[in-house]
């Protein structure tokens, strides 16, 4: 369907305005609860996300591939919060739970341009690991440092990419003065259900984007684990089998928690999305993820642990 400036115009009314996030304003005391869970969450991920990453940069110890991608999954997940928690928060207490234009349009492109990031440098750190425990004697020739800095640096610009590409085709959208988005904040599935018009292109871009940024990263992943786990029952020493496998659980449980509910939010139709679980799920891998994963990757650290009572002592002394 082709429209003339003047209707084009016209049809996209709502966006020189503002928009209504409905998220469950119908029910107060959820609204509450909510609040309190998602301040805990921000709260306890702003410190151990912050700890990592001055922990990675601070000690000599943790200047390793493997804590460099960590430490580009904590300042990703630093980001990914922070680009939508205060809002979401302040939303809690207004009556009138608005976001303007522009304050929507930047959520919609980076919450998508971090979860792609995301998926891809999952990816790059499973193959860390396959590199370590499968190829220990070559592990420092294969993950130099220059790789290291490409595949972070692939994993960003390939997610900031994609989230592009969807915006734009979104915010292109006509909506026919209709500015109510069911959802906590503005995300693309969310956002196409506002068109007055035929979305299917958008629903079909969408679908195979989240296959190559979701499906194609984790069946890498379950390879990449399937040789680590054959790699590990080889291990003659009980103590570097333990050793290994603590490592490795860590990065399969951030990896079964981010992607589990990542695939659910997008390999569905849009039209199903507004539903209360899908933004409950939603909730999950925007907070609770990011809030689990420095206590997963460090809870049974000693590297960590020892690293920070470094860190911890020298400040005692100063």
């Amino acid at each position: 369907m082709k429209y003339s400036d003047a209707s084009w115009e016209k049809l996209n009314q709502s966006y020189q305005g503002e928009f209504i996030l409905l998220g469950v304003a119908d029910r107060p005391r959820l609204e509450m609860l909510l609040f309190t869970i998602i301040l805990i969450c921000y709260t306890m991920t702003l410190i151990g996300n912050t700890t990592i990453i001055l922990l990675s940069w601070l000690d000599p110890n943790l200047h390793t591939p493997m804590y460099f991608f960590l430490g580009n999954l904590s300042f990703l997940d630093l980001c990914f919060t922070t680009s939508l928690g205060p809002q979401m928060l302040v939303n809690f207490w207004r009556k009138r739970k608005t976001i303007t234009y522009a304050a929507c349009v930047g959520q919609l492109y980076i919450s998508l341009a971090l979860g792609s990031t995301e998926c891809i440098l999952l990816a790059v750190m499973a193959y860390d690991r396959y590199a370590a425990v499968c190829q220990p004697l070559r592990y420092t020739a294969i993950m130099s440092q220059s790789l290291c800095f490409k595949m972070a640096a692939v994993s960003w610009v390939s997610g900031f990419g994609n989230s592009l590409v969807q915006s734009v085709m979104t915010l292109k959208l006509p909506l026919c003065g209709q500015n109510q988005v069911d959802h906590f904040f503005c995300e693309v599935p969310a956002f196409l259900k506002l068109a007055c018009v035929d979305t299917s292109v958008n629903e079909a871009v969408l679908f195979s984007a989240s296959v190559i940024f979701l499906l194609v990263p984790l069946s890498l992943i379950i390879v990449s684990y399937g040789y680590i786990t054959i790699a590990v029952v080889k291990i003659r020493s009980a103590e570097g089998r333990r050793k290994a496998f603590n490592t490795c659980a860590s990065h399969l449980i951030v990896v079964s928690l981010f992607y589990g509910t990542a695939i659910f939010s997008y390999l569905q139709s849009p039209a199903n999305y507004s539903r209360d679980r899908g933004k409950m799920i939603s909730l999950f891998y925007t907070y609770v993820t990011t809030m689990l994963n420095p206590l997963i990757y460090t809870l049974r650290n000693k590297e960590v642990h020892r690293a920070l009572r470094k860190a911890l002592n020298r400040n005692a002394t100063i």
